[in-house]
């Protein structure tokens, strides 16, 4: 079953109709999020950039998405018909385009929003082997920030990732600065302080990076974004990766050895994010 609209449907009897604004302009965007215990993980993260993106977009939310309640609502009754979802954790994509058709000029601010679920499945181990994109650039937008106008961008990522026979690779901004990862965010520690990337250099807002930024403050771990260099990274003690799958220590950067997975505040990190609050 899938939740198209506000309606239960079964996979068998979802179509899209033509005209489609998210196949013909990816006038659109997605969430991922994971469905446990009852709720969402890391939600008033996932809720901040939702509501972002549909600002930015010029959607006007449906009354299912309407709140953070109304969304845990909706994603609820899809949830109650996968009984294999009752115990265990689900992947949730949540995906919105906007209605109607037109060219490039919408003729509508109302979105259609489609809900699946996947087996979640956490992946924390650490990375063994990492370096610096060579074929790839993120740049900063108005929608940089959200998942899918840039969709494409990732693909090719991954694709190059997989031609170098690397664990993981690290994306920078067309000015040369650290942004993030293929699917995830990057963060160093070096001298008791977490560093990141600003959205500035056109990177994902993080939710799971966002939950730790929380932690960090609660444990007095000081924080700080902005624009570093790729040196700044690998002079780091310790380099992580972030989203909802897990998060993973990145043991050797281009040719630079880090034994990030021993780091005592990666560690601290790591402990407190296991509460989901």
């Amino acid at each position: 079953m899938l939740l198209y609209n506000g309606a239960l449907l079964s996979d068998s009897d979802f179509a899209l109709s033509l005209p489609n604004r998210g196949l013909y302009f990816n006038d659109g965007f997605f969430e991922t999020m994971v469905w446990a215990e009852g709720s969402v993980r890391y939600l008033p993260h996932h809720w901040q950039r939702l509501k972002r993106a549909a600002t930015v977009l010029g959607y006007v939310l449906p009354p299912d998405l309407a709140s953070p309640q109304a969304l845990i609502n909706a994603l609820a009754g899809l949830v109650t018909q996968h009984p294999e979802y009752q115990q265990a954790p689900a992947r949730v994509r949540l995906q919105l385009w906007r209605d109607g058709g037109g060219l490039y000029l919408p003729t509508t601010t109302h979105p259609n929003w489609l809900a699946t679920l996947q087996p979640f499945v956490a992946h924390a181990a650490p990375v063994t082997t990492a370096d610096f994109a060579r074929s790839v650039q993120v740049h900063a937008s108005p929608v940089s920030f959200c998942k899918g106008p840039n969709a494409l961008l990732y693909v090719l990522a991954a694709q190059e990732r997989a031609q170098r026979n690397l664990d993981e690779l690290v994306l920078l901004s067309s000015a040369g600065h650290v942004a993030e990862a293929v699917a995830a965010a990057i963060a160093w520690i070096r001298e008791g302080t977490v560093y990141c990337p600003t959205e500035a250099t056109g990177c994902v807002a993080g939710t799971r990076l966002a939950h730790l930024r929380e932690k960090a403050h609660q444990l007095g771990i000081e924080w700080q974004e902005g624009l570093f260099s790729p040196s700044e990274l690998v002079a780091a003690e310790a380099v992580f990766t972030a989203n909802v799958a897990g998060i993973r220590p990145i043991q050797q950067v281009a040719a630079v050895a880090i034994n990030s997975v021993a780091h005592p505040l990666l560690q601290a990190l790591c402990a407190a994010d296991t509460r989901h609050d």
